[in-house]
């Protein structure tokens, strides 16, 4: 394998480069049981009310990758405001398969032993109670993975001052 699982800085257990990388090469593909919108908000009640770490991806307004007990190691890439991968939703045509599969890549070039991270790009809260707290200690960091800073977010047009 080309990566490997292990413990993170960033929060539990992350997913690490065991070989360089080299930008736009292919790290990981998130593999999980493909499950419509609807099924995942009951599953993720469910895993909350159970508190067990979820790892579902919204590929789109109806689809869902649920890695959370059926999935690979890219399920263990943690968020990072300041990534050095990218997910990128692609579709393909193959008999029994799913059109639509995520990758993740390489944005820049990763050393061997170097922890992977994406953006997890959550829909903003306006509600401050529910934002998610970000533990990735990059110098640009939000603060939390689903709110913008106030100047981001007002240069966007996403909240008023």
């Amino acid at each position: 394998d080309m990566v490997s699982v292990g413990g993170s800085g960033i929060h539990g257990w992350g997913l690490f480069a065991d070989y360089p990388f080299r930008k736009d090469d292919i790290v990981a593909e998130y593999i999980g049981e493909y499950i419509s919108d609807a099924v995942a908000d009951v599953r993720e009640k469910y895993y909350r009310k159970h508190r067990i770490q979820d790892y579902q991806f919204k590929v789109d307004g109806s689809l869902v990758i649920d890695a959370t007990l059926k999935g690979g190691y890219a399920r263990y890439i943690n968020h990072s405001c300041n990534p050095n991968c990218i997910a990128k939703i692609v579709s393909g045509k193959a008999p029994n398969q799913h059109l639509k599969r995520v990758i993740i890549v390489a944005q820049r070039d990763i050393q061997a032993t170097e922890e992977l991270s994406y953006d997890y790009q959550f829909p903003l809260e306006t509600d401050l109670d529910l934002r998610i707290p970000c533990n990735c200690g990059s110098r640009h960091c939000r603060g939390f993975m689903n709110w913008d800073i106030p100047e981001m977010a007002t240069a966007k047009g996403q909240i008023r001052r």
